[in-house]
This record gives structure tokens, sequence and C-alpha cells, in this order.
């Protein structure tokens, strides 16, 4: 097994964590909840793919 790429697990964590918020959000019917959850899921996961591509190209992944 290789080793643990963290920065790699926090943005993984992260966007699971949004995703429950956009879920817990939609069952208090808020939709500024729901509209911050997704602005932040898809912000999160742009700086984790952002992230995996730079560490790629340096050759760590």
């Amino acid at each position: 097994m290789k080793s643990i790429k963290w920065p790699l697990l926090f943005f993984a964590l992260a966007s699971a964590a949004c995703m429950m918020g956009t879920g817990i959000a939609i069952g208090y019917r808020s939709l500024t909840g729901i509209l911050a959850s997704i602005v932040a899921l898809v912000i999160v996961m742009g700086f984790g793919f952002t992230t995996k591509k730079k560490m790629r190209e340096q050759g760590k992944l």
C-alpha cells in the first residue's frame, strides 16, 4: 500500500462534508444553506483537482 496523500485526503473529506451540508440544508428547507453548500462543494473540489494536477506534474503521484 502506498503512502497517504494528506492534502488529497483533506479535500476528499471536505467535499464529503459539503455534500452532507447540502443534505442537511435540504432537510431544514434552507435555500441559502443549499446554495452555500453547493458553492463550497464546487470550490473545494476545484482546489482538490488542481492540487492533484500539480502533484501529478511534480511527480508526487
